[in-house]
C-alpha cells in the first residue's frame, strides 16, 4: 500500500517569513501587471492565499511574525501594480492611493494571517500546559 502522501512542512523564521511572503508578493504583483494589467482585484486575491501560507509555515517560536510581516509584503507587492505618474513623487503617490484604495483586502488577510498564528498559538499553549500537568 503507497504511503500517504503529505504537504511540505516548511518551518520558516520571522525573518524568512517575511522574505518569503514580500518576495512572492512581489513576484505575484509583476505578473498581476504583465498578465492582467495591474488589476487590484485580481493582486488582493493572491494575497489571501499567500498570507494563509505564511501563516501555516511560520515556525512556532515565530508566530507573533505573521501578522506583522503580511502588511509589509502587501505592500511591497503593490509596487510593480500601482499607477506611477512618473518619477519618484508619483510612484510614491500610485502607492499610498493603491493602499488606501485597496485596505480590505490587507486587512482581511493580516486577519486571517492573525487568526491562524493565534489559533496555533492556543494550541501550543494547550499542550505545553497538558505535558506540564502529566509530568507533574
Amino acid at each position: 500500500m503507497p504511503a500517504a502522501r503529505r504537504f511540505p512542512n516548511p518551518r520558516l523564521t520571522g525573518l524568512g517569513g517575511g522574505l518569503f511572503c514580500g518576495a512572492l508578493m512581489f513576484v505575484l504583483g509583476s505578473l498581476d501587471a504583465l498578465l492582467f494589467g495591474a488589476s487590484p482585484t485580481v493582486y488582493g486575491v493572491l494575497f489571501l492565499p499567500v498570507c494563509v501560507l505564511t501563516a501555516v509555515w511560520i515556525r512556532r517560536g515565530d508566530l507573533v511574525t505573521a501578522p506583522v510581516v503580511v502588511p509589509i509584503a502587501f505592500a511591497v507587492g503593490l509596487l510593480p501594480v500601482a499607477d506611477s505618474g512618473g518619477g519618484f513623487g508619483g510612484r510614491l503617490m500610485g502607492l499610498v492611493t493603491a493602499l488606501a484604495t485597496q485596505a480590505g483586502w490587507l486587512y482581511g488577510g493580516t486577519l486571517i494571517a492573525g487568526l491562524i498564528a493565534s489559533v496555533r498559538k492556543v494550541r501550543l499553549m494547550a499542550r505545553r500546559a497538558a505535558a506540564r500537568r502529566r509530568a507533574g
